[in-house]
């Protein structure tokens, strides 16, 4: 079975979705739509077999196409994942499911409903670093758990209609709640925008779990390096995922805090230690090509995916309660299970 794509945004990431569809065996891009002519003319210059269109509507009533990947701005996925859904599409959408809780919630129930695919595009869940982070946890190689802390940084892309919480904190909310496999039962946010009135050029969240893990995101697009790291603090070792390190993008610290129940004096029962650094190897594959690969895959067998609309939803109340903590200057937000 040769699964058939319609893609639907040519702009930021959408030419990296075309690339990537384009070259898998058993999928075919088959048509992209846009409403840049610009965009277009690219997608016909580097794939001349693939069909192009400005007209959304044709991609919906083509009964040849299996699945509709969804590439546009944020503000236009519940619409059109909706569309397509409800014409009997497998549906791959962009990062975040929607802008809205009910929306996306209306999303998970008409897919499942019609038993089609709905997947979201959380990258890092693909990432070979990440999995093998996650396999590290599972083994218990780091201990307990403390705390997590990300940065997201860079000097633009500007975004002119979402603010850099919408924008970049997907990415992480989503690897940290499928690293720890659990959801937060508070958050808090700060915002401040700098380029543009009321569009956050830089957030700080914080997370807060039941099993006393905390976490922190610091994003913004309005910083002189290009960052992109995780960390993950245990009471055995710690861990730092560096995805801008082109080959050690892992280091696992055997460093940590000893306590000594046989001491009575103040201070003397905690001791630093300071261990080995040792760099992992793993296999390491491009996240996007993994991640529309488990698109066609789940498509064909009739799986659920990792990122499935659900995992989409639990993105989505994060930032949603991170959005509404800005709003009111930072005010604690608690979340329900």
């Amino acid at each position: 079975m040769t699964v058939r794509i319609g893609l639907v945004g040519l702009g930021y990431w959408g030419p990296n979705l075309a690339r990537v569809f384009n070259e898998l065996s058993d999928a075919e891009l088959v048509i992209c739509c846009d409403l840049e002519e610009t965009n277009l003319e690219k997608v016909a210059y580097l794939y001349p077999k693939i069909e192009t269109t400005h007209d959304v509507k044709i991609l919906f009533e083509d009964g040849s196409l299996d699945a509709i990947v969804v590439a546009t701005s944020a503000a236009t996925h519940y619409e059109l994942a909706k569309k397509a859904l409800t014409q009997g599409k497998h549906v791959f959408i962009e990062k975040p499911l929607s802008l809205e809780y009910n929306q996306g919630q209306e999303l998970v129930e008409i897919a499942e409903r019609k038993n089609k695919v709905l997947m979201v595009g959380h990258l890092l869940e693909y990432h070979p670093a990440v999995n093998t982070i996650k396999n590290y946890l599972i083994d218990g190689l780091i201990g307990q758990v403390y705390y997590l802390y990300s940065q997201r940084l860079n000097l633009g892309k500007i975004r002119k209609d979402e603010n850099c919480l919408w924008s970049l904190a997907p990415h992480d909310i989503s690897a940290m709640l499928y690293l720890i496999e659990s959801e937060p039962t508070e958050v808090s946010a700060i915002g401040a925008s700098y380029l543009r009135k009321g569009i956050d050029d830089v957030v700080f969240v914080n997370l807060v779990f039941a099993n006393r893990i905390v976490a922190n995101i610091h994003i913004s697009w309005l910083d002189p390096r290009k960052t992109r790291t995780l960390t993950i603090v245990g009471d055995d070792k710690m861990i730092v995922f560096d995805d801008m390190e082109s080959s050690e993008k892992i280091r696992i610290y055997d460093r940590g805090v000893d306590i000594r129940p046989d001491y009575k004096a103040y201070g003397e029962d905690l001791t630093l230690r300071f261990g080995d650094i040792i760099i992992p190897s793993f296999q390491m594959k491009e996240p996007l090509k993994i991640e529309c690969r488990h698109f066609i895959d789940c498509i064909r067998e009739n799986k659920v995916p990792r990122s499935d609309g659900r995992d989409g939803l639990r993105v989505l109340k994060v930032l949603k309660a991170a959005q509404e903590s800005i709003d009111k200057g930072g005010v604690p937000i608690k979340l329900k299970g």
